[in-house]
């Protein structure tokens, strides 16, 4: 973990994003957003932070856990001081508050409300020590200012208050109170000190509806007493057992005893004494204290606060390709593109919404918006389809090994192969070089060998590497009179680079110059050491010419690929590499390819890169027609729609359908890929210019050769010939004659047609001459590169140099109308010439530099004026002209290329 966004920081210790940056911030680190990196350091001390923050937090949870405690009213409160003194204070005095009670219920049977003032003024003083020392919660609405102590009231007057008002006081109340908000007591006005009893001061000062007229010191509990639950009561019941039914009937629920169910939804309780009680039960009347105090210890649990938990940061992430429009862009973003422009027009860069950015530059735009811009993973199809799982071990059996020959240039490979094989390939190849890889199957003591041929000249350096790779053994063939040559050196690179093992055979020892002592200290440079030298390189003397050595030779072969112990599985769809493919006149399209797994069969649906088609016929190394190919064989096949290109991977498929996919995948894969090509070559940097200014010429070339093998060779070898000025431009390459579609093609496109062992049909050849196309037909690739280079020499531009004609100094000044200052001058060496180019100097400073519009003797026009003679010079388009400056009058000459 090296660097961190400070939003995936947030999820991982379960924080708010921005409670990491104010911290950050605070600490003085460069910070702005959650989008924002912090090091591993800056990591490590938000952590430790945020950790030790939580455990002190946790901590002060603990020691402010409020401790429980009954009031007098029977109800727990939460209390954080609370002795134990006075708990026992308060247990005593609800004792003598329900004996008291008792007493006066029995006196007062008849009447609807009891009341002991003498109790209350006790309790009221009680309560008023006792929540003395209470801390007051913030959630309780309870207006003190509004209300005097009542325990300094005359007792005997409130006596008769109350008693004159037990009926009137409340009256009727399930009818008689529709808005409870808002009906306050009646006969208020009979109480002196009243303290604001009523309902609707509660209300109004907390803002909050309240069902009920609670009193501060518990005066109007039994007023708010339903009646209805008191007429145990009035039938001459036992108090203690009328209030045990009054307590029982109104305490099951968190309304103020009403037989109407008014739902008393109050929250707070307005009671000076109960104000830490946080239950939502009204104070019951002393004659409930009780019951409530027997009923268990248990206090009603408050609704759980719910706390909105907070909205969880959301990041919008989207995916974008490598290069995309601001358009494109925008839309990936959701968001219109004139926006992005408007925000880059104000930061200095102007756009337009089709200019193309790359990933860095749309992932900074994205970042200014906070979102998180990807890269877009580019899949293969062509590789997923191609892809294969591995092969049980118990079904692999042996196969031939696949030896590939290479070397360099005319050291005898083909020769070689001739002498193992005893046929004479050679002779059939332009100019004795081998330009196309051959594939042939050796039998030597009932083992079969499997030899590919490839080229040694330097242009088919892709051919060499198609053979190593499909190869399991490289035979490296050195000429002992010649040493190790360039080829050499890369056919070494391409055994090492495809992982196979190296065989070094040294050819032509019968030859007076041979040195094989030589061959084997070159090849040392290159980790390639002889046996005898003490290395594991397998080094074997052979002549093609004599024969001498190929049974020693073959033997290696045959030990070499024991010890790889090279198996394949038979027993499944083919699956191969194309050596080669051409197009024939007769046949079609013919691929030579290499069997590496399973077996192929005629019949089968079959996909090779852009082509598929079904197998119509297989033939042989010796040309015989044969039905299936098993593991290392090397056979030619018929029946594909098209060209395959050399190196394709083929595959035998279930049917024509899926051959098709295949192929149409690869298809358009090819053509994405050449998209991407053109777009990159458009946006290199200066080339457009280049072309437009005209310093950059194309030369446009078609290539058509017999085999796919050499239109690639032919092609990597001109474009090598490309220079700073001019670039060599293959705008279509083929195998097969030259046609009539290549010849439009080239007219079309001003090209050169360069036929490789092709020759043009005679409807393409009438065209080209009707249409001047320029057809070149080569058999050897040598010839072919060239005439592109003397093609090329003659498209370059010439070069120019300067010749000084002569010098003249300004004796003299005139004016004239018409032609402006003329400068009298005495030519001091060379000649002055009408037409040529001209500088002044003044002081060692060139002034001016254009052409002589005039050159005049006296009043005559002159084409030249020689040293010692005078004459009059005008410039074109200057005037600025003064005695003693120097005329310098030069000429461009051409210098050929």
């Amino acid at each position: 973990m090296s660097k961190m966004r400070i939003h995936e920081l947030a999820k991982q210790i379960d924080k708010q994003s921005k409670d990491i940056v104010n911290f950050l911030q605070q600490k003085g680190i460069d910070v702005h957003n959650h989008m924002s990196t912090v090091d591993e350091s800056n990591i490590a001390l938000v952590k430790e932070h945020f950790a030790s923050s939580s455990d002190s937090k946790n901590s002060k949870e603990n020691t402010e856990k409020p401790t429980e405690q009954k009031t007098s009213s029977g109800q727990k409160v939460l209390n954080h001081q609370v002795t134990e003194k006075k708990t026992e204070s308060a247990n005593n005095f609800n004792n003598s508050n329900n004996n008291h009670n008792n007493q006066q219920t029995n006196n007062h049977k008849d009447n609807k409300q009891v009341m002991n003032h003498s109790n209350q003024d006790n309790k009221e003083q009680h309560h008023s020590d006792q929540n003395h020392n209470k801390p007051r919660y913030t959630n309780e609405h309870t207006n003190h200012g509004n209300r005097p102590n009542n325990t300094n009231g005359d007792a005997g007057n409130r006596t008769n208050n109350m008693n004159n008002r037990q009926n009137n006081q409340q009256s009727n109340n399930n009818n008689n109170r529709p808005n409870n908000n808002n009906t306050s007591n009646s006969n208020n006005n009979n109480r002196p000190n009243n303290n604001n009893n009523s309902n609707n001061n509660n209300s109004n000062n907390n803002n909050r509806p309240s069902n009920n007229s609670s009193n501060n010191n518990y005066r109007n509990n039994n007023s708010n007493s339903n009646s209805n639950n008191r007429n145990a009561n009035n039938g001459g019941y036992n108090s203690n057992s009328n209030n045990s039914s009054n307590n029982n009937n109104s305490r099951n629920n968190n309304n103020n005893n009403n037989n109407n169910n008014r739902n008393n939804n109050f929250n707070s309780n307005r009671n000076n004494n109960n104000r830490n009680n946080n239950n939502n039960n009204n104070n019951n009347n002393n004659n409930r204290n009780n019951s409530n105090a027997n009923q268990s210890g248990r206090f009603i649990k408050p609704a759980p606060i719910q706390v909105q938990e907070a909205k969880e940061e959301t990041i919008k992430t989207i995916i974008i390709p490598d290069s995309l429009t601001i358009k494109e862009l925008a839309d990936k973003m959701k968001m219109p593109a004139a926006s992005l422009v408007k925000k880059l027009f104000l930061q200095g860069k102007v756009v337009n919404i089709n200019q193309e950015i790359t990933f860095e530059e749309a992932e900074e735009i994205a970042l200014e918006y906070e979102i998180i811009a990807e890269l877009e993973e580019k899949v293969n199809i062509v590789e997923e389809l191609l892809k294969e799982e591995e092969e049980d071990e118990s079904t692999l059996v042996k196969r031939p090994p696949v030896v590939c020959v290479m070397g360099h240039v005319d050291h005898g490979k083909t020769s070689l192969l001739d002498a193992i094989r005893e046929t004479h390939v050679t002779a059939k190849e332009a100019g004795g070089i081998t330009q196309h890889i051959g594939a042939y199957v050796v039998d030597i003591n009932g083992e079969k060998i499997t030899f590919l041929d490839t080229p040694g000249h330097e242009a088919f350096t892709s051919m060499r590497m198609r053979g190593a790779k499909s190869t399991d053994i490289a035979i490296l063939v050195v000429a002992a009179d010649d040493g190790v040559m360039p080829q050499t050196v890369e056919a070494i690179s391409h055994a090492k680079a495809a992982g196979i093992e190296i065989i070094v055979a040294v050819n032509k020892i019968d030859k007076p110059s041979a040195n094989i002592e030589r061959v084997k200290q070159e090849l040392t440079e290159y980790e390639l050491i002889a046996e005898d030298w003490g290395g594991s390189t397998i080094f074997v003397p052979v002549s093609a010419h004599t024969k001498e050595g190929l049974d020693q030779l073959l033997e290696m072969i045959t030990l070499t690929a024991e010890v790889c112990e090279l198996k394949a599985n038979p027993n499944r769809k083919g699956r191969g590499i194309v050596i080669e493919a051409e197009l024939d006149k007769g046949r079609g399209p013919v691929a030579t390819i290499l069997v590496q797994k399973g077996t192929l069969h005629v019949g089968d649906s079959i996909a090779i890169g852009s082509a598929y088609g079904k197998v119509r016929a297989m033939m042989d190394d010796k040309g015989r027609r044969v039905k299936e190919a098993g593991p290392s064989t090397p056979v030619e096949i018929l029946g594909l729609n098209e060209v395959p290109g050399a190196g394709e991977i083929f595959m035998a498929t279930d049917n024509d359908k899926e051959a098709r996919s295949i192929a149409e995948a690869f298809i358009t894969q090819g053509r994405e890929k050449l998209l991407d090509d053109t777009k990159a070559k458009l946006s290199l940097d200066g080339l457009f210019s280049q072309i437009q200014a005209g310093n950059i010429k194309e030369l446009n070339l078609i290539v058509k050769a017999d085999v796919q093998g050499s239109v690639e060779a032919v092609k990597q070898s001109l474009l090598k010939l490309s220079n700073e000025e001019v670039a060599i431009r293959i705008i279509h390459g083929g195998v097969g004659a030259i046609n009539e579609s290549d010849v439009t093609l080239a007219s079309a496109s001003n090209a050169i047609i360069i036929g490789f062992n092709v020759r043009p049909d005679n409807t393409a050849k009438d065209i080209a001459d009707r249409e001047k196309v320029d057809l070149r037909l080569y058999r050897v690739i040598y010839n072919a590169i060239e005439d592109i280079e003397a093609a090329m020499k003659g498209m370059l531009d010439p070069t120019f140099e300067e010749k000084v004609l002569g010098h003249a100094e300004v004796r003299q000044v005139f004016k004239a109308s018409g032609l402006g200052t003329i400068a009298g001058s005495y030519v001091l060496d060379g000649k002055i010439v009408r037409g040529s180019d001209a500088r002044i100097v003044r002081e060692g400073v060139v002034i001016f530099e254009g052409p002589l519009a005039s050159l005049k003797r006296f009043k005559d026009d002159v084409k030249e004026v020689n040293t010692g003679y005078e004459c009059g010079l005008v410039f074109e388009k200057y005037n600025d002209i003064k005695e003693g400056d120097q005329v310098e009058v030069y000429t461009m000459v051409e210098i050929p290329r």
